[in-house]
């Protein structure tokens, strides 16, 4: 007979990826998630496999957890421009706060795993596709409503905000003035008008 498991590999898998997100792939050991998740060794790689496949599947998690947040607000009906306009200072604002310190950890991957690790960099390019498939979606309603200048191109600008966007997530990492980010921000934005 199977036996059960005694622990819950959801919230297992939820607080791998909060370790993962705070100490980083390679900071982070086997003891420090046997210790933080509160299971056996056995069973978390009877669960999750290694490190790398917990890692990995912490990562899809994140996804799963923010990627929905951004489409939606992307996607909101009516006028679009104020949406992406939204979006953009919510990064700078979060990449300005005490919180922000942890940075994304889509970002972080991408900086400590991408140039090394072919399936996390996969991973990464996945989400930051998904990310800026909404801003062109959103860029290309915005020109076809009218909101932006036909020689703006919602393709270019869309990725130049995708771009913009992993970099306020890396500046946020470290104790800048707070000025920077919303001022970058401001500055970016004037290419939508």
């Amino acid at each position: 007979m199977a036996r059960t498991k005694e622990f819950d590999p959801d919230a297992a898998l939820q607080s791998a990826l909060e370790l993962f997100w705070e100490r980083g792939y390679e900071a982070t050991s086997m003891a420090d998630l046997v210790e933080r998740l509160g299971i056996a060794r056995a069973s978390l790689y009877a669960t999750f496999g290694g490190k790398r496949d917990l890692y990995l599947k912490a990562l899809e998690r994140y996804g799963e957890q923010k990627d929905p947040r951004l489409m939606a607000e992307l996607a909101q009906p009516g006028p679009a421009l104020p949406a992406v306009r939204a979006v953009v200072r919510r990064f700078a604002a979060e990449s300005a706060g005490a919180s922000s310190r942890l940075g994304c950890f889509v970002t972080n991957t991408a900086v400590e795993l991408g140039p090394h690790d072919p399936v996390a960099a996969r991973r990464v390019e996945q989400s930051w596709h998904h990310v800026e498939a909404a801003l062109t979606s959103a860029l290309m309603r915005a020109a076809a409503q009218g909101e932006l200048s036909p020689d703006r191109d919602p393709v270019a600008l869309a990725r130049m905000f995708l771009v913009f966007l992993q970099g306020l997530r890396v500046i946020g990492r470290l104790d800048t003035a707070p000025g920077l980010a919303r001022d970058a921000a401001e500055q970016a934005l004037t290419l939508l008008d």
